[in-house]
């Protein structure tokens, strides 16, 4: 039975966020997304956590050979050293599901390359341990957009909630009397939020106008 009401909705102190795989050589296949998306989405996810204080984890699979994680994903959080996996499904690694553990946190937020494997592993398998997991599928893709599409219908089936990056930023904020974040996401939206960012700045621009004017 799926969650409702208010608490089936994400709450920066009970979540979790893990970035599975960001890296060059996944990049090369990428094809259910422009990459150039892709990686604006998963930094402005990244960013958005930083804002709310949301526990990261970024991690990597045979990082000699298929690179480092983006270095713009890196810079967010310049003095994480990405753990490094062999296990294809995250969830077997105990460097990462320990920490996840030990936080107490039971909203787990996924994104990865790619959506059909590295994603959908560990949302299945996290599922079954009482995990609410959100699956962010505009910071994720795959081989295909068909292998991209149907991983997520399986992730569904299984339980998991479909969720985009922003709306991730909204449940997170959920009031904009919430000052000690407003402003934080707002810097997120400018760089990230494409149109969203263009309408803020002429929201912005216009309030700026008035104040000066005193009016």
């Amino acid at each position: 039975m799926p969650k409702t009401g208010l608490e089936a909705l994400l709450r920066p102190e009970d979540s979790i966020l893990v970035l599975i795989d960001h890296q060059p050589y996944q990049f090369t296949n990428l094809n259910s997304h422009d990459p150039a998306t892709i990686v604006n989405n998963v930094i402005g996810l990244a960013k958005t956590a930083k804002v709310f204080d949301v526990p990261t984890i970024l991690t990597t699979v045979i990082e000699e050979r298929g690179g480092h994680i983006i270095k713009r994903l890196q810079d967010v959080f310049p003095d994480q050293k990405p753990i490094d996996r062999t296990f294809i499904n995250t969830w077997e690694d105990p460097k990462v599901t320990d920490i996840i553990r030990k936080s107490g946190r039971k909203q787990l937020v996924l994104a990865a390359l790619y959506t059909e494997i590295c994603l959908a592993m560990p949302a299945i398998q996290a599922l079954a341990e009482g995990y609410d997991v959100f699956i962010v599928t505009d910071a994720s893709g795959g081989v295909t957009l068909e292998a991209h599409d149907m991983a997520v219908r399986r992730m569904v089936a299984a339980g998991a909630v479909p969720i985009t990056w922003m709306a991730v930023l909204g449940e997170w904020q959920r009031d904009w009397a919430r000052e000690e974040t407003a402003s934080g996401v707002a810097g997120v939206v400018l760089e990230h939020g494409g149109a969203s960012g263009v309408a803020l700045a002429w929201e912005l621009q216009l309030l700026a106008g008035r104040t000066a004017t005193g009016i």
